[in-house]
């Protein structure tokens, strides 16, 4: 078995893949040492990702290992441990040369528009999607995407100090954008959700303690005023995907409120114009995928111990192990935050 590919909804066949040649201008030959499973794999596996076609290889979270470069490449060279920006951006379109490569027309994600890194054997990426960090570990590597998530969120709502921020839907994306919540001198951080182990874990593990679980009749608003003596929140980050959660999300805004939607949703998003969205003049943003800066200043954040990777990896596995166990991951009682696959040791 040298990949595996996602044959058709919760199907896995690992499947011969031959290695790749010697790269071109501007390309590098890389080998996938770690890949993270994120919610997009696993809504890819289930065949509920909107954008992904079957059969395709996943993986788009990865710490991988230059083994070759091209012609013009500088920065990065063989031996080097790099992230993967996964965002195939077309260069030549307004929206990529006003720097916003990661919202291009014509972006195409590693993983999910065209096949990933689970797989052994050798493969070739454009140069300029790698991010060097020779300080870290390969699993620290394969956590960055998903921490870039949640930093190009955060840099969208652009919490000040003195403001209130709450986070709702604090599984691994939200917990990114909780990562560098934390980091924002003067902001007070509620988190929200319907799970309360992710409450405690956010309580116990990232020091948040106020928490708020949702209920079903809405009776949760109350403590999120209390919580915010009256005021709501000055910036909610909607980080659930899901289109009920969202369109709730803009009554717990504030006056001039921002609200930030980081998951996604092919559903319908509702909310009432004119008693809460005019009248509070709020600001609706949508944050997608990251920028190429931030990758690097991640892994600065990272080496710099201003975050412990550790606490994120709940389950560990190799590409031997996917076929029979990829499918325990569709199940939130397990409780896994991250889980790692060793693609090659």
């Amino acid at each position: 078995m040298l990949a595996i590919e996602f044959t058709a909804p919760k199907t896995i066949t690992p499947i011969d893949l031959g290695h790749a040649g010697s790269p071109g201008r501007g390309m590098a030959l890389v080998r996938t040492r770690q890949m993270g499973i994120c919610g997009t794999d696993i809504s890819c596996y289930l065949g509920k990702f909107p954008f992904f076609d079957y059969p395709r290889t996943p993986g788009h979270e990865l710490g991988l290992e230059v083994l070759a470069v091209g012609r013009d490449v500088t920065h990065v060279k063989p031996g080097d441990k790099c992230s993967l920006e996964p965002y195939i951006d077309d260069p030549r379109t307004r929206t990529s040369q006003r720097g916003h490569s990661n919202c291009c027309p014509h972006v195409q994600v590693i993983g999910v528009h065209t096949s990933g890194g689970l797989r052994k054997a050798d493969w070739i990426v454009p140069a300029r999607k790698l991010h060097p960090g020779n300080s870290l570990s390969f699993e620290q590597l394969a956590l960055v995407e998903t921490l870039a998530i949640g930093y190009h969120a955060v840099q969208r709502a652009n919490p000040q100090p003195g403001e209130t921020v709450l986070l709702i839907g604090v599984g691994p994306i939200g917990l990114a954008c909780l990562e560098f919540l934390k980091l924002r001198e003067g902001v007070d951080v509620l988190v929200m959700d319907r799970i309360q182990s992710r409450l405690d874990f956010c309580r116990d593990k990232r020091g948040i303690d106020k928490g708020v679980l949702f209920q079903s009749d809405g009776s949760h608003l109350a403590l999120i005023e209390d919580l915010t003596e009256g005021e709501l929140a000055d910036v909610v980050l909607d980080a659930t995907g899901s289109n009920k959660s969202m369109s709730a999300s803009l009554e717990y805004g504030a006056f001039t409120g921002r609200i930030v939607f980081v998951g996604i949703t092919t559903e319908e998003v509702s909310f009432p114009h004119a008693p809460v969205f005019h009248r509070r003049e709020q600001t609706l943003l949508a944050s997608r995928n990251a920028l190429p800066a931030d990758f690097g200043n991640i892994i600065r954040i990272i080496e710099a111990g201003q975050i412990d990777t550790e606490v994120w990896i709940t389950h560990r596995l190799t590409i031997d192990d996917v076929p029979e166990k990829f499918a325990q991951f569709t199940d939130p009682s397990l409780g896994a935050i991250k889980a790692l696959i060793t693609v090659n040791q």
